[in-house]
């Protein structure tokens, strides 16, 4: 993605035969100024409670990626890495360009409902009255799941599965989405399990006493508190960008690595991604 250059060999003397002339003209002969991604926000933190009763799990962030994504010659892009939310708090969304995906909704409180999100927080448990689950956002994730009369509450939702309903038993976080964006698939944006439920695949924390953290740049939602334990924080986001490695790196920020076929730009934290001036473009002499 850009003009190919070939280094010579400095022991060698080049020499101009004569009447030779060199070429004059340069051309464009094809653009491909695009680029991959995977933007995931951070997750939302479990839910609180008091007494028996359980809090909701936290949902998962958001999670967007797409192929073919144009970008702009010789420009700066900001990139926001969401962090997780801590207990009983929506995580924070990340943005890259013009994708957001919005943070994942904390989990319920005891008798509360969950919050929206990325994906929506579990309910929180009440022994009373069903409790309602946060909302998914369409396109980044699934709702949470609902408390139907338990003491136990509602799994965060995930990105490919919404969380578990609670009655009896604990609610299970919502499963995440894998990716192999990086080079080697790694799966983002659990839900968070509530009581003993079992977080979702993709870094969800599980509920318990205490409940456990979502993985750190996953993007996965906490655990809910069981009973007069603890809850937990969700993980943070990332935001990853690649394109084809075939002319070598042009662009700057970020982590930057070279799976077979293509360079990679990692963001575990706030950054800029710029590109060169010649991203993208192939040229020839006419």
């Amino acid at each position: 993605m850009g003009i190919r250059y070939i280094k010579a060999d400095p022991n060698v003397k080049l020499v101009r035969p004569i009447g030779f002339t060199f070429p004059v003209g340069l051309g464009i002969a094809s653009s491909n100024n695009t680029v991959d991604y995977l933007v995931v926000a951070g997750g939302g933190g479990g839910g609180n409670a008091d007494g028996n009763s359980n809090g909701g799990g936290g949902g998962a962030g958001g999670y967007r990626t797409a192929s073919g994504f144009s970008v702009n010659l010789s420009t700066t892009y900001s990139i926001t890495v969401g962090g997780g939310g801590p207990a009983a708090t929506t995580g924070s969304s990340s943005v890259f360009s013009s994708i957001t995906s919005i943070g994942g909704g904390r989990g319920g409180t005891l008798g509360g409902a969950g919050a929206n999100g990325g994906s929506g927080g579990g309910a929180g448990g009440n022994d009373v009255a069903s409790q309602i689950a946060g909302s998914g956002t369409p396109g980044q994730g699934n709702n949470g799941g609902a408390c139907v009369n338990a003491y136990t509450g509602g799994g965060g939702g995930g990105a490919s599965a919404a969380g578990s309903a609670s009655n009896v038993s604990s609610g299970k976080g919502g499963d995440g989405n894998a990716s192999s964006i990086s080079g080697s698939p790694v799966t983002y944006s659990g839900g968070g399990g509530s009581n003993v439920g079992a977080g979702g695949s993709g870094g969800g924390g599980a509920g318990g006493n205490p409940a456990t953290v979502g993985t750190p740049n996953t993007g996965g939602g906490g655990g809910g508190k069981n009973g007069s334990g603890t809850a937990a924080s969700g993980g943070s986001g990332i935001v990853i960008i690649r394109y084809s490695d075939a002319l070598g790196q042009k662009a700057i920020g970020g982590t930057v690595t070279n799976p077979a076929g293509y360079i990679v730009h990692t963001f575990t934290g706030d950054g800029t991604f710029t590109t060169n001036s010649d991203f993208g473009l192939i040229y020839f002499i006419n």
